[in-house]
């Protein structure tokens, strides 16, 4: 399996374009005069990035627009930090970011006042972030030029200085937040049962499917300090004994790396034990971890089998075919 280049600006993305995490985070975290004005109807996605090649080694980004209440737009721009170490002029980056936004939203509407933009920075290492979070700092002769300068600070968000009790917010938010505030630790093998235990109440969702696999995979490809079995023996004991449906869309990545006797039980079981709707969805996810898309056609085919035994073979199908041609020759046969 080729290696994610960058799984910490992978997972960021796939967690917080969630439009449902990020407004999570914003009410739990941003300040209350600020986030209790934000109408949640109107948040969403604006724009995945601003951040040209020149920084993406630095930085990934997600830009979100809402309205105020009565007061007008906003924009929130996450910006995440995504190496172990901190930039000391991430404010530098940032105004040149925030001139980027208000630039595009110019040439969108040529007229009126530019809506504000809120700057969160992101930032998971170790060590606590000690860069100043005022652009004004970095200039200097303040003293005579200070009206001459752009004035402006980000809200940093370091999880370094956060215990993992005084980690709130919804399960997804919290689950995200401890794996990226553990990624770099030695001991955070004994800690994913309890991070991951947090999807309990997910586990029959799809939403919680598709999370799952994408912590796997943040797992297995940015921690240096996790071993395969400790991330094995995990989700066994957490899924295995109700069934092991959360386990197949993740049947592709571990038999690839040969790991795949107790997977293929947790498939096996959850196929057997589930409801013919989520050998369905199991059967799609498995198709989108594998290919990266469900084709119309196949999802149509797909809603058309009622057998679950012919799911499941389907499935085994999925996970060790080559490409989507054969996959295609197989369902075809299944068919006939």
């Amino acid at each position: 399996m080729e290696p994610v280049k960058n799984p910490h600006d992978r997972f960021f993305k796939e967690t917080f374009s969630r439009a449902e995490v990020a407004l999570d985070f914003v009410y739990t975290y941003v300040p209350q005069p600020i986030a209790g004005l934000v109408a949640p109807e109107t948040f969403k996605l604006s724009k995945d990035t601003f951040v040209d090649e020149d920084l993406e080694e630095r930085f990934s980004d997600l830009l979100y627009e809402a309205e105020l209440k009565g007061k007008g737009k906003i924009f929130i721009y996450f910006l995440f930090e995504h190496k172990s170490f901190q930039d000391p002029e991430v404010a530098l980056y940032l105004l040149l970011l925030m001139v980027r936004i208000w630039m595009n939203y110019r040439k969108q509407k040529k007229t009126g006042s530019l809506p504000p933009i809120l700057p969160l920075v992101v930032y998971h290492g170790e060590k606590e972030w000690k860069a100043t979070p005022r652009f004004q700092d970095l200039v200097g002769l303040m003293d005579v030029m200070g009206q001459y300068v752009p004035s402006f600070e980000y809200l940093i968000w370091d999880l370094s200085q956060y215990t993992d009790e005084e980690i709130k917010g919804g399960v997804l938010l919290r689950v995200a937040t401890l794996l990226m505030k553990h990624i770099f630790s030695k001991d955070i093998g004994k800690l994913l049962p309890g991070i991951l235990g947090l999807l309990e109440d997910l586990k029959d969702s799809r939403t919680a499917l598709q999370f799952l696999r994408a912590a796997l995979r943040y797992l297995s490809s940015g921690s240096r300090h996790v071993s395969r079995e400790e991330l094995i023996d995990a989700l066994k004991e957490l899924y295995m004994d109700e069934g092991g449906d959360l386990m197949a869309t993740l049947a592709q990545q571990w038999i690839e790396e040969g790991i795949e006797k107790g997977i293929e039980k947790g498939i096996e079981k959850g196929i057997e034990k589930g409801m013919l709707e989520d050998a369905r969805e199991m059967l799609q996810e498995a198709i989108s971890s594998k290919f990266g898309f469900v084709p119309e056609d196949i999802v149509s085919q797909i809603h058309g089998f009622k057998d679950r035994e012919l799911l499941r073979k389907l499935l085994r199908e999925a996970v060790v075919c080559s490409d989507l041609n054969v996959f295609k020759k197989a369902l075809q046969e299944a068919r006939a």
